[in-house]
């Protein structure tokens, strides 16, 4: 007997449901992602052959642009941010700058510190987005006589006292060497005698002992 023949139909899926939730995640997107910033202190630094990767909390960041003017910035998470507090408090106790809550908060909200310490109640009354290398003078330290970093980096000692930090040094390439002198001079009266460089990271050249021994696995070649 033989068996019946079945008519085969195309088989129609509506994907009127899918485009809509696709349409509705791409549209959720879009809408809550912020874009990067622009940098408020632009630092070109030099290049250099690493397979270091620099630290992304318990950090300070101290940068010094092409015109010499110092900024001290931290990390972006909350713990960070409560270091940053911490750092200018102590400043504000041991200058007796009488800074009040308020305006110590809003210094904790802006993006770097970049004022010398007679104008930090000028820098705390400005909108963050307005802060940059052009609109702040910079932490002075051309000299030894009124290097401020000094300061600085002491409120940075008794905020991270008990702990670690990781104490980070940004110079642009075109920096000239008495500031980053005296950066690190203010470091060592202050005890600190550690500290990384962050550089423009290139690729060791071709079978150079560091490019042999990120080949073989021995140190971690991500930057």
């Amino acid at each position: 007997m033989a068996r019946p023949k079945i008519p085969r139909k195309s088989t129609n899926v509506d994907m009127t449901a899918m485009c809509d939730v696709a349409f509705l995640l791409l549209s959720f997107f879009i809408l809550t992602t912020k874009p990067k910033p622009s940098e408020a202190v632009h630092i070109d630094p030099p290049n250099s052959v690493s397979a270091q990767i620099a630290p992304e909390k318990d950090l300070v960041m101290i940068s010094l642009n092409k015109d010499g003017k110092v900024f001290l910035s931290t990390g972006d998470g909350l713990a960070d941010k409560d270091a940053k507090a911490d750092i200018i408090r102590s400043v504000n106790n041991s200058k007796a700058l009488g800074l009040t809550d308020q305006e110590i908060l809003r210094l904790r909200a802006a993006p770097f510190i970049g004022a010398s310490l007679a104008q930090l109640k000028v820098q705390a009354k400005m909108d963050p987005s307005q802060m940059n290398s052009e609109s702040l003078q910079g932490i002075p330290c051309q000299d030894t006589a009124h290097n401020e970093m000094i300061d600085w980096i002491r409120g940075v000692k008794d905020a991270y006292q008990g702990t670690h930090v990781n104490i980070l040094l940004k110079g642009d390439n075109f920096a000239k060497y008495p500031v980053f002198k005296n950066i690190v001079a203010a470091l060592k009266k202050n005890d600190l005698l550690k500290f990384q460089m962050v550089t423009n990271p290139e690729a060791a050249p071709t079978g150079s002992l560091l490019y042999k021994a990120i080949k073989g696995g021995k140190l971690d070649a991500a930057n």
